[in-house]
């Protein structure tokens, strides 16, 4: 068994039995109650009828020494809590004045009988088993008739609640908790006779996931007590989180016996965090502690976010709290007014109470002094007559009372009950056969069902329960700030109303907000910085989702929100700016009249003029001998096709359109079939010239004039025909290159048929290459100027210049393939140009002499 369920079964075995022969009265009419330990109240009444109160006077425990040779000694209770004695002295005065009410229980009184709990289960235990035993233990009542006791008001912290709940339940005793609101009491199977005023912990922690959502803390600690309220507090919150943004870093417990190592681990956790938000379900006992060693390690800059149960505690109100805890908000409880309370509060003095032992601790906490010091003591005397004042605000904050004016609401519902009771009229009754209970035989369990019923109004506002004995959900939102000589004061800063729809439950003034660190910003408390638009959330693997990595939107992708999951494309004519937070029309690109433009325009230009000049030089020295051995018909149809082959690669500049797309590619493959056919013509007459020299040769008769012209048109009209069915079967259309370089359109022509585009190119490598072979085969003919060699040399560039085309045009994307193919063509032209006519202009220009017929037939005098 373990050293406390022994102190446990110790207490309980010493009082039970005089509790127990009560249970027995019902089968047993007269027996004696033995009282088997005492455990006196801080404060008793008479009255004819009797209710308890158990308030947490002390907010620590000393625990006995547990050698069993002999009866061990009490729990010591150390750490007076004014505030609770307050609560105590609430309780004390609502009673007072239901006494003196004409209205409300007229010729009847209550009486009361007030234990302090220590603010720990085990001693609430005591109080709950003490309470049962009537108004005097002394007295030792007989054991029959109705209880001793019809109601209790208790307790402030929900674990000792759980235990008083337990003990009082089978006696079918009702309690009205001021301050226990744990969810998990509101199970009516295993707390059937459990009420409270202050909210179900459902809503706190609803209230709380809302505001960590509202200033968007993804990143925050969790610190509970360790009972039942921090237990079902932290759970209730991690099933509210589920589906937000919001991931808890860290859940630490604070020991229900303090302990100074096991707090100064949980503020190492604390202090290494990058949680800069701490959410904390305990009591103000257990906090006192361990906020005194949080100000010894000097930790600051935490955003604290604290529950009913300590946001509005008085003894934190000191100037030394507040650069630690200044700015910590949270969710109080309804507020009220109790108009006689400061009054009350004043009369209550060691001279009053000379023998009150809570009395002298109030003003040994108040004031150092002790009214009564034991012998040896180094307290200071004092007179016991010294006047409360408001810097007392531990026990004289009368202004705002909360947790006191649930109290004082507990004790009316209790009385207003009772009233309900009394005035029964027979035959109208809820009992059996609709009958009323006995004024002077009222059983607790009676009493039970008219305090469920019960709806009276208070100060303004309404007051009943539910079916699980709860209250209205409604919290005030509580700020810490700096009030005058630098201590703390409680700010109202907005409420949260849990019965406004969804939504609208949750309303802040967060101007009048003032944060950790006594700043105006709202903290900030994440585990990652948000991402930017243009980036998206990359979680890192193994760590919470609030956890995560900003990576940069791909290429077409944006994002134009912060913390984006995901990073959407952008519609296809568009692109991503450079920062990816937006769309923006992508770069259309095509061969314009830019740097690469102009010089294929100038190129074209200066080849056409050239061209020309040489057509105006031979067509001036038509009748001389170079230009007509060479076939000067010819000569100007090649001319002529060069001039047009040209020009014809201007129609590759600018933007591609339908009819552009049509010509260039036509064009300039029947511009350059009639220049190759021409020089094949050409070609055929030089042979058959050389041919005809010989004994039986007779092929000039067949290459005449019209022959020539007959070879060249049919030789054209094939390419033609070519070109005609392209542009019949699937002529070239512009069209939109996106797939080479997705950030742009390139407009570029698409040939429309591969197949008739290859015929094309091939029926002039098809020209070129014959009329290559037949100029090889007369290159070494003999006359002073055979225009074969020059044939040959032209061909041979041109079909260099075609073949190095291929591969890069197939490799060169939108307005690059028609630079690459504006090169071959000017390429393949200027070749032809000079080779062919080159020679033939310079003898024509530099060397007249030479351009007889002599010489050219190698006749010449020597």
């Amino acid at each position: 068994m373990t050293p406390l369920a022994l102190i446990h079964l110790l207490y309980f075995v010493s009082v039970l039995p005089s509790t127990y022969t009560q249970m027995s009265s019902f089968t047993t009419p007269a027996k004696v109650c033995m009282i088997q330990n005492s455990f006196q109240p801080g404060f008793v009444a008479e009255g004819d009828y009797v209710i308890g109160g158990i308030f947490p006077l002390h907010y620590n425990q000393e625990m006995p020494d547990l050698n069993c040779t002999y009866r061990p000694p009490p729990v010591k209770c150390n750490g007076f809590d004014p505030r609770a004695f307050r609560w105590a002295q609430t309780m004390r005065l609502a009673v007072e004045e239901i006494n003196q009410s004409p209205e409300l229980l007229p010729n009847y009184t209550l009486g009361y009988k007030i234990f302090d709990s220590c603010a720990y289960p085990l001693t609430g235990q005591r109080a709950a088993l003490a309470v049962l035993n009537g108004l005097s233990e002394d007295d030792s009542p007989i054991c029959s008739g109705a209880s001793p006791l019809l109601a209790v008001i208790g307790e402030s912290g929900s674990a000792q609640s759980i235990v008083v709940s337990r003990i009082l339940q089978p006696f079918g005793i009702p309690m009205i908790s001021y301050f226990s609101s744990c969810a998990c009491l509101s199970d009516r199977r295993k707390y059937p006779t459990f009420f409270r005023v202050i909210p179900n912990d459902d809503y706190q922690v609803k209230a709380i996931a809302q505001l960590l959502v509202r200033f968007n803390w993804t990143w925050v600690g969790l610190l509970r007590g360790d009972h039942e309220y921090g237990r079902f507090a932290v759970q209730g919150l991690m099933r509210e989180l589920q589906g937000t943004k919001v991931c808890v870093a860290y859940q630490e417990m604070i020991p229900l016996l303090y302990n100074h190592q096991a707090a100064l681990e949980i503020m190492q956790v604390m202090r290494s965090s990058s949680a800069k938000v701490v959410v904390v379900f305990s009591a103000e006992g257990e906090m006192t502690p361990f906020l005194r060693d949080y100000m010894t390690q000097n930790i600051t800059g935490i955003q604290w976010v604290a529950s009913e149960a300590w946001v509005t505690a008085s003894v934190f109100t000191g100037s030394e709290y507040y650069p630690y805890l200044g700015g910590t908000i949270g969710f109080g409880i309804r507020k009220g007014q109790i108009s006689r309370l400061g009054d009350y509060l004043q009369t209550v003095n060691p001279e009053k109470y000379p023998d009150n032992v809570l009395v002298q601790e109030l003003w040994e906490a108040l004031y150092g002094c002790s009214p009564s010091p034991p012998s040896g003591s180094m307290m200071t005397p004092c007179s016991g007559l010294e006047s409360l004042l408001e810097q007392h605000s531990a026990y004289m904050n009368t202004s705002s009372p909360r947790v006191a004016y649930n109290v004082y609401k507990a004790v009316y519902a209790i009385a207003h009950s009772l009233h309900n009771l009394l005035i029964c009229q027979p035959q109208n009754g809820p009992f059996g056969n609709n009958s009323c209970a006995q004024e002077d035989n009222i059983h607790p369990w009676q009493l039970q069902h008219y305090l469920q019923e019960v709806a009276f109004n208070i100060g303004g506002e309404e007051v009943d329960f539910d079916l699980k004995g709860d209250s209205i959900p409604y919290y005030d939102i509580i700020n810490w700030q700096r009030g005058t000589e630098g201590k703390i004061e409680f700010v109202n800063v907005g409420l949260f109303d849990g019965t406004r729809p969804a939504g609208e439950k949750l309303l802040i003034q967060e101007n009048r907000i003032i944060w950790a660190g006594h700043r105006s910003e709202v903290p900030v408390s994440v585990c990652s910085a948000s991402c930017l638009p243009g980036t998206r959330k990359a979680v890192r693997r193994g760590e919470p989702i609030c956890c995560f990595d900003c990576v940069l939107c791909d290429n077409g992708k944006i994002s134009n929100e912060t913390n984006s999951i995901e990073c959407t494309f952008c519609p296809v004519d568009f692109w991503s700016n450079k920062d990816r937070t937006a769309c923006i029309p992508k770069k259309v690109e095509y061969l314009t009249y830019d740097s690469l433009g102009i010089a294929l325009t100038v190129i074209s230009v200066v080849g056409a003029c050239l061209t020309l000049a040489v057509f105006g030089v031979f067509f001036y020295q038509r009748n001389t001998a170079i230009v007509r051995v060479n076939n000067s018909e010819l000569s100007f149809f090649i001319l002529f096709a060069l001039t047009l082959c040209f020009l014809c690669s201007l129609v590759f500049i600018g933007k591609p359109t339908s009819w552009s797309c049509m010509l260039r590619h036509t064009a300039f493959s029947i511009t350059f079939s009639l220049c190759i056919s021409c020089i094949l013509g050409k070609t055929l007459v030089v042979l058959a010239a050389f041919t005809a020299t010989r004994p039986g040769g007779n092929m000039m008769k067949w290459l005449g004039p019209k022959q020539q012209r007959a070879i060249v048109s049919l030789c054209t009209l094939v390419q033609v025909a070519i070109c005609a069915a392209w542009l019949i079967d699937a002529p070239p259309f512009p069209s939109r290159n996106t797939q080479y370089e997705r950030s742009k359109i390139i407009l570029e022509c698409s040939v429309g048929s591969s197949l008739a585009f290859w015929c094309v190119l091939g029926y002039i490598g098809l020209q070129a290459c014959l009329c290559f072979v037949l100029a090889f085969l007369a290159r070494k003919l003999p006359g002073n100027f055979n225009e074969a060699k020059f044939i040959t040399f032209s061909m041979l560039i041109f079909c260099a210049v075609w073949l190095a085309f291929i591969p890069a045009y197939i490799s060169s994307p939108g307005n690059y393939a028609d630079a690459v193919e504006s090169f071959a063509i000017l390429a393949s032209s200027f070749g032809l140009l000079f080779c062919l006519f080159a020679p033939k202009c310079y003898i024509i220009l530099l060397k007249p002499e030479k351009n007889t017929k002599q010489h050219l037939l190698g006749k010449e005098k020597k």
